[in-house]
């Protein structure tokens, strides 16, 4: 039986142990190079995160940008708007004045010119009436006086 076993192991030693190595060393470097493409998956993986990273930061930045951009249209677009409202308001305020002031003076035209009537009124009156008495020309004067007060 030992020879047996030595014939044998001599004939797997021959035929199959070189042809067993050469798979146990192929296995062996498969695993190899898949335990590298493992680490170039991971290292790619490594990078990928970095650049996604790279990616966020810049769009994160370029919102920022974008709303600070907004922010000033916004800011400038309200001070336009209340220069303009100002104005506007001025505009109105000089415009409202003149037209107090315009009917002011019309009001004032009207006033002189009704005292210019009753003072010429007062005046026919007075020449039509006998002048020459002057405790006649007083009752007169008296009696016209409320006359104006009552019409009034």
């Amino acid at each position: 039986m030992i020879i047996g076993f030595g014939i044998l192991f001599l004939v797997l030693a021959y035929f199959a142990w070189p042809v067993i190595t050469k798979k146990i060393n192929e296995r062996e470097q498969f695993i190899q190079s898949q335990l590298s493409e493992a680490e170039l998956v991971r290292e790619e993986m490594r990078n990928l995160k970095i650049e996604h990273q790279r990616i966020l930061d810049e769009a994160k930045e370029e919102r920022n940008r974008i709303l600070l951009e907004a922010r000033n249209i916004v800011d400038k677009i309200n001070e336009e708007a209340k220069c303009r409202r100002e104005k506007e308001t001025e505009i109105l305020i000089s415009e409202t004045k003149e037209i107090i002031e315009n009917e002011k003076m019309k009001a004032l035209t009207e006033i002189k010119n009704e005292i210019a009537n009753l003072s010429l009124d007062m005046a026919e009156k007075i020449l039509r009436e006998d002048l020459k008495d002057s405790t006649r020309q007083n009752e007169l004067v008296c009696k016209w006086i409320e006359e104006m007060t009552f019409e009034n």
